[in-house]
């Protein structure tokens, strides 16, 4: 999951390498967020307005909510006074651009490392690269500087491969409690986030599995929460659209045993449409229930987890500060009346460079070699020229928001280039949600991919903080 890789990895297995042509420069000024103004991406608000094919796009701004202009800046309740979650995922291997102290600390309770990864051997299951041995402890002296609760993850997309065999019998358990328990200790980390990808369900490639993963990974959890520094801990996991894969191969229709010991898991709502998609498609869509084609969604995903007695209050939802790119011809880009067409059929085989790619193909953990996955921070896309500073379409953008995701889209149509994102408007949407599901908080994958805020002060304003 290096680069939220719980599916990055896996789609850049299916590209070939392309080039992306120059872009359009955007200017220096960097507004106020809490002025900033977005198409209405809601049901209920179409306001929207898309462009002739070339066109520059000139969005309607919306009519603020005054129910989420709340100053996002404030410092937010603490967790431990049962107030929302506002965290982030931070990628240590991007460290030397965005060092532990560029963070906006003051706008998260809680921060999670990623990653430490398991490894093939029972005596030592976890492993740190020598980078993240440095990087940690800074990391954590940070976040107790600033009153948030620091955190570490395990596993993620590439460093899932040996789960299911430290928990697959009571020793194992015993010694993977101990190897999570020494890590918090020696580290003094507030808590740990599993991120197996996934039990009983192959991701990378080359996991091991088993159809007892599920129940030997509750069996784990709840003997590391009888371990007398395991019961301090905050533990949480991020988890897919759907409950955990249970013996028989299908989701589980009862997870609440995973309620009891989890703080609170976050949905990773995001990599719905990607590179392995029949078409383009919105890879964060809030709901999908009115898309002829929907595969998941925000909402759909919210239902099935509550639906297996996970309560909504345990759940966070993880927010994307990313977009992903796909070539699509503008025959099948733009209607005849130059609108944006979000379902495109796209060549797979002219997979657009994503944000500081070259198209040189890069080999796995499980020796499989991929192209370029086409993907970009939020803040890449404002750099590309995609977007201006403020978030909105730049000129020369095709620009639509997709009412039925309520997650917007834009296209190049000079190199066939087309996105799906999330900006401030669906962001905030997401917010909006949280709040009115009563769900826990937000997660932002990841917490240096956003420009300027945008997104971080859109989510929080739209869940009430």
């Amino acid at each position: 999951m290096q680069f939220k890789t719980s599916f990055f990895a896996l789609l850049a297995g299916f590209l070939a390498s392309s080039t992306l042509a120059a872009y359009v420069p955007v200017a220096d000024s960097v507004p106020d967020n809490d002025s900033l103004t977005a198409p209405d991406c809601t049901h209920d608000g179409s306001t929207t307005t898309t462009a002739p094919a070339g066109d520059a796009v000139v969005p309607v701004p919306a009519e603020p909510d005054s129910e989420v202009r709340l100053n996002a800046t404030q410092v937010l309740a603490s967790l431990d006074a049962g107030g929302k979650v506002a965290t982030a995922w931070y990628p240590s291997w991007q460290a030397a651009a965005h060092p532990p102290e560029s963070l906006s600390w003051d706008k998260y309770n809680a921060m999670t490392f990623a990653f430490a990864t398991t490894t093939s051997d029972p005596a030592n299951p976890l492993a740190l690269d020598a980078e993240s041995q440095a990087l940690l402890p800074k990391f954590v002296e940070q976040a107790k500087q600033h009153n948030v609760k620091a955190l570490l993850s395990l596993g993620g997309w590439t460093g899932s491969i040996y789960f299911s065999d430290h928990v697959s019998t009571p020793e194992r358990r015993t010694a993977f409690v101990k190897a999570v328990v020494d890590l918090a200790t020696q580290y003094n980390l507030d808590g740990i986030d599993f991120d197996w990808e996934f039990p009983n369900k192959q991701g990378i490639g080359c996991n091991h599995i088993s159809n007892a993963d599920s129940a030997n990974f509750l069996a784990f959890l709840q003997e590391l929460r009888q371990d007398p520094t395991g019961g301090k801990l905050m533990l949480t996991a991020a988890v897919g659209l759907l409950p955990f894969v249970g013996s028989d191969g299908q989701p589980m229709s009862d997870v609440s045993g995973f309620a009891e010991v989890f703080d609170f898991i976050a949905i990773m709502a995001y990599d719905v449409w990607g590179a392995w998609s029949p078409t383009v498609g919105p890879n964060a869509p809030l709901q999908d229930s009115c898309a002829a084609n929907g595969v998941g969604s925000v909402a759909s995903s919210v239902a099935a987890w509550t639906g297996a007695g996970f309560p909504a209050n345990k759940l966070v939802l993880g927010v994307p500060a990313y977009g992903r790119s796909y070539y699509v011809d503008p025959a099948n880009a733009l209607s005849a009346a130059g609108e944006l067409t979000p379902y495109a059929q796209f060549d797979k085989s002219k997979q657009p460079l994503g944000e500081g790619e070259t198209g040189e193909q890069t080999v796995d953990q499980c020796g499989v070699a991929s192209g370029p996955s086409g993907l970009f921070n939020f803040a890449g896309l404002v750099d590309a020229g995609y977007l201006n500073p403020d978030g909105t379409a730049a000129e020369g953008m095709v620009y639509l928001c997709d009412q039925c995701s309520e997650t917007p889209f834009v296209y190049q149509k000079d190199t066939g280039t087309m996105i799906t994102y999330d900006d401030a408007e669906s962001t905030a949407a997401k917010g909006n949600f949280i709040a009115e599901q009563g769900l826990k908080g937000f997660a932002i994958w990841h917490g240096i991919g956003d420009y300027n805020d945008i997104l971080l002060d859109a989510v929080s304003r739209g869940m009430g903080q």
